[in-house]
């Protein structure tokens, strides 16, 4: 599995909003002695072009998926003065930048939801549209599988994991089809659960919305991954390591991500004082201010050169200088 050209891997990557998020963080990113998170590298499409624009930039990158880290250390091998790549979940970035010795970073972009390479990749079990193995962990050297979960876990729990990592209204019907399947024979194929989803939903509700294997995927990659969890831990992680002046944009792809760190944000965005006070008490005032209004939808253009930025929703904020 080698790397060609730049860019051409797998077919084209395009990082999902570029341009975007080298404007919003360009001003922490000039800052004197700044550190960049990537706290998904994947192919390592936005991180090359932070290092390209900003000459004296040390960028930190995190992934949790060892071929995404492989091809990354190849494509910016050309940076490798001023790059630490490393093996972690983005949760673990307190540790990753204690053992860095760095105490605080100054921008940081997180770019939730499954890589280009993992959707890309036959084998690795992501995509409902080709067969492959029902494997779905990002990372492969630890964790249980999909098909594990598919076919070990109680028709109570199943349910549960669809209805809500998935969304999925038909979950019943969908575990009902997955228990009748799994007594005759394990489950192993991606594509034997995309047409056991298919044929549990009413035609009716497959006529809208496209794949209907869509949510039931996206509920197991949840669950296989632990994504929910690492990103409510690692998105308030990530603000309190955050220099004064620095900062942070999060693009998500599905609701569940987005509010959790619509909250997260929320939280250090207003006031924790008395409201009814004239003047704002030491230590209570906002420590971020909001760079975007809500939730920022991708344009018609973004949506039309890249696809899979259609889904995504993007948020940004600065660090409040400290007080003294």
């Amino acid at each position: 599995m080698g790397v060609d050209k730049m860019g051409e891997l797998r077919g084209t990557h395009v990082p999902v909003l570029l341009e975007r998020c080298l404007e919003l963080l360009a001003p922490a990113c000039e800052l004197p002695g700044a550190v960049h998170v990537d706290f998904t590298l994947g192919l390592g499409g936005h991180a090359e072009a932070f290092l390209d624009r900003f000459p004296d930039l040390v960028l930190i990158g995190l992934d949790r998926d060892q071929e995404a880290l492989a091809h990354s250390r190849h494509r910016l091998a050309r940076f490798a003065d001023r790059t630490h790549l490393v093996h972690a979940v983005f949760d673990e970035l307190p540790d990753v930048l204690a053992d860095l010795g760095h105490p605080v970073f100054h921008s940081g972009l997180f770019d939730l939801g499954v890589s280009s390479l993992q959707l890309d990749e036959p084998d690795r079990g992501f995509a409902y549209a080709q067969d492959a193995p029902l494997d779905m962990r990002m990372d492969q050297s630890q964790g249980v599988t999909a098909e594990e979960v598919v076919n070990t876990y109680e028709p109570g729990e199943l349910v549960r994991v669809l209805r809500v990592y998935g969304e999925e209204r038909f979950a019943t019907r969908v575990v009902s089809a997955i228990v009748k399947e799994r007594k005759q024979a394990r489950i192993t194929s991606s594509a034997r659960l995309a047409d056991l989803v298919r044929d549990a939903i009413p035609a009716a509700a497959r006529r809208t919305g496209g794949n209907p294997a869509k949510r039931t995927f996206q509920a197991l990659r949840i669950e296989v991954n632990g994504e929910l969890a690492a990103v409510e831990s690692a998105v308030p992680s990530a603000l309190d390591s955050l220099a004064p002046k620095g900062r942070l944009v999060v693009m998500s792809y599905q609701s569940l991500e987005d509010r959790i760190v619509k909250r997260a944000i929320a939280a250090r965005a207003r006031s924790t004082g008395p409201i009814d006070l004239p003047v704002e008490l030491p230590g209570t005032g906002p420590s971020l201010r909001l760079l975007t209004r809500g939730s920022e939808p991708p344009s018609a253009a973004e949506v039309a050169a890249n696809p899979r930025a259609a889904s995504v929703k993007l948020r940004a904020v600065e660090r409040t200088e400290e007080r003294k």
